[in-house]
């Protein structure tokens, strides 16, 4: 038979068990919505990303015209996160995505003449074979980050000399106008609201 001791011992142990789960418990509640704020940040700042379906997709390889290098002057990746090319008007550089069919992940840095003015995004294949394998593919990809117009521009303009980089940056200010033109009317509306609640 256990003595009183030992009974009144575990009675203790089991109380403090229970109290440290308890404990444990709340901790883990009052810690969850720090943890869910940020997460709803990224969501909310991510909210642009998404599925694009049907995307042309073409392949291209460093034995083409264009070399080895990207336009940023930096060897083509054909690793982890492989190189593109697009029109950077539509696409800007830096714009990271994902074919939902392969899972491969993608980064443009590039662009190329014909691709301006079109949608279709341009695959760096590290082989010839690969490249032709790849031939041309309507893909849904999903897009990870958006580029930079901005750091698009920042390349672009030193090279306004020639056609394919003075089309993407008429392409690019005609949107940022374009943007800039929805704001101010959007503001000039939110400012008529405004004045006629006043005058009410």
């Amino acid at each position: 038979m256990l003595s009183e001791a030992a009974v009144l011992q575990m009675s203790k142990s089991l109380n403090l068990t229970a109290a440290l789960a308890v404990i444990c418990f709340l901790v883990g509640c009052a810690e969850q919505p720090a943890v869910q704020k940020p997460l709803a940040a990224v969501a909310a700042a991510n909210s642009h990303l998404g599925r694009m379906s049907n995307v042309r997709t073409t392949a291209y390889t460093r034995k083409e015209k264009g070399g080895v290098r990207n336009a940023l002057g930096k060897y083509l990746s054909g690793h982890h996160v492989m190189s593109a090319a697009a029109d950077w008007s539509r696409f800007p550089l830096g714009t990271r995505f994902r074919i939902c069919s392969t899972r491969e992940e993608f980064i443009i840095d590039d662009y190329g003449t014909a691709l301006v003015g079109t949608s279709t995004i341009d695959l760096y294949k590290p082989t010839k074979l690969e490249m032709k394998r790849w031939g041309v593919r309507n893909v849904d990809i999903d897009i990870l980050q958006w580029g930079s117009e901005e750091e698009s521009l920042k390349i672009l303009c030193p090279r306004a000399k020639h056609l394919t980089a003075r089309r993407m940056i008429s392409a690019l200010q005609k949107k940022d106008i374009a943007r800039a033109t929805r704001s101010s009317n959007a503001s000039t509306q939110a400012s008529a609201r405004n004045s006629s609640r006043t005058l009410d």
